[in-house]
């Protein structure tokens, strides 16, 4: 439960925050074989994998008319408001982020753009394992709709034949154009690989098991990949002011997700008072426990997890940075402050009414994060994840012959006199 340690030498800090780790050897044979089966034998393997991983002999591959009309009428009218209401800001957050075209006259006669252009073909994954992940289907679908993506295929695992009515429901209201009734790494490999239904994406996105991830990984040498994502994760930082439940609930929001998640907690302040957040903290924990229903969840993932105190800011940071979180929480008296110091994180959450929950299903921001310490290098999903940006030029005469004498001495000193030659021709015309 959250093992304490306070003020720890730096040197100790790696090992700390190291996250946990399973073998992996097992998984990644069974993805390479998952993979080339679909590779080798499309829909068929498809078919006969979801009866084999999911238990579900499927009529169709994917989800019918008809499937969409009766989800519909099996959602709760609170739950469609809900939704409504998330897909609203969504859309909102991300229509801002529409990136605008460069036009500009480098110098005289030589003009330099850039055309914002949507990826095609993209694949949207949703897992459906523990829980079903309809709000992973907001997060992934309606950016690549706000960024005009012609072809949007989701994929989720069936249960019984069927996909989870919510998440059908969620895939209408943000703009997919078909829901795949497969899951794990073989829908994966359908993304990458194409089949008689379903043509190759162009890029591949979303969470999963250590199957999915593993599947992205491998393909991701042929196709592109949102990012590698691994269990969920967490970091709060706490001061004396912050209220002992609400951290517990925020650790715990996140220890549900699985017992591979882990959750950190880090304490600001000296040494006396630090003992004393982490005892409030903890017995807040505890009797959340006892209201929750995936207990045995989040029993498992505190397992995972520690709670460190440190007396300065720098240190904290030092830490946060380290550890370069999916999400994190700081619930402090100068969160803006502290803030202003983070490099390393997926998304931040400030002050104590901003839960991780919030951004998670409704604020606006995207879920869908760098995990196990990709935040050092890479952003979570956004509409800048759906498109490309081609470089266009175009010179006049006046350009080139202005351009001319720089490109040619550049060229022959690089000994690429192709090169040289096709500015020259264009100075003797």
């Amino acid at each position: 439960m959250l093992e304490y340690y306070s003020n720890p030498d730096k040197s100790l800090l790696p090992k700390l925050l190291c996250r946990p780790s399973k073998g992996n050897d097992d998984v990644m044979k069974s993805v390479d074989e998952i993979l080339l089966d679909v590779k080798n034998h499309g829909d068929e393997a498809l078919f006969r994998l979801a009866e084999k991983f999911d238990g579900s002999r499927l009529d169709s591959l994917f989800a019918s008319p008809e499937e969409f009309d009766e989800a519909e009428k099996l959602v709760s009218p609170e739950l469609k408001k809900a939704l409504n209401e998330a897909s609203c800001n969504i859309r909102k957050f991300h229509e801002a982020q529409i990136p605008h075209s460069e036009h500009m006259e480098t110098q005289k006669g030589v003009w330099c753009s850039r055309r914002i252009v949507p990826i095609s073909r993209v694949g949207l994954y949703v897992p459906s394992g523990t829980a079903p992940l309809f709000s992973t289907v907001l997060m992934l679908a309606i950016p690549a709709s706000v960024a005009g993506c012609r072809d949007i295929v989701l994929a989720t695992p069936a249960k019984e034949g069927k996909v989870n009515p919510c998440i059908l429901y969620a895939a209408k209201l943000s703009g997919v154009h078909r829901v795949m009734k497969v899951g794990g790494a073989q829908a994966i490999a359908a993304f990458a690989y194409g089949t008689e239904s379903l043509s190759a994406r162009d890029k591949i996105f979303g969470p999963g098991n250590r199957f999915v991830s593993f599947a992205k990984l491998r393909v991701s040498s042929f196709v592109a990949i949102d990012m590698l994502a691994g269990p969920s994760e967490v970091m709060v930082v706490a001061d004396k002011s912050s209220d002992p439940v609400f951290v517990a609930s925020d650790l715990l929001s996140q220890a549900e997700h699985g017992n591979d998640s882990q959750v950190v907690l880090l304490i600001r302040e000296d040494e006396r008072e630090a003992k004393k957040v982490y005892d409030d903290v903890k017995d807040a924990i505890c009797a959340l426990l006892k209201e929750l229903p995936r207990a045995s969840f989040m029993q498992k993932t505190l397992e995972n997890s520690v709670a460190i105190s440190f007396s300065s800011s720098k240190d904290i940071l030092d830490a946060v940075n380290l550890y370069a979180p999916e999400h994190l929480i700081i619930n402090t008296l100068d969160c803006d402050e502290l803030a202003e110091g983070v490099e390393n994180a997926g998304s931040v959450f400030l002050g104590p009414y901003s839960p991780e929950s919030a951004g998670d299903y409704a604020s606006g921001t995207n879920h869908t994060l760098p995990t196990s310490g990709w935040a050092r290098s890479s952003s979570g999903v956004s509409t800048d994840s759906f498109i490309k940006k081609i470089t266009v030029q175009k010179l006049t005469k006046e350009g080139a012959m202005g351009l001319s004498e720089t490109v040619m001495e550049m060229a022959a000193s690089e000994s690429l006199y192709a090169h040289r030659k096709a500015m020259e021709v264009r100075t003797c015309r």
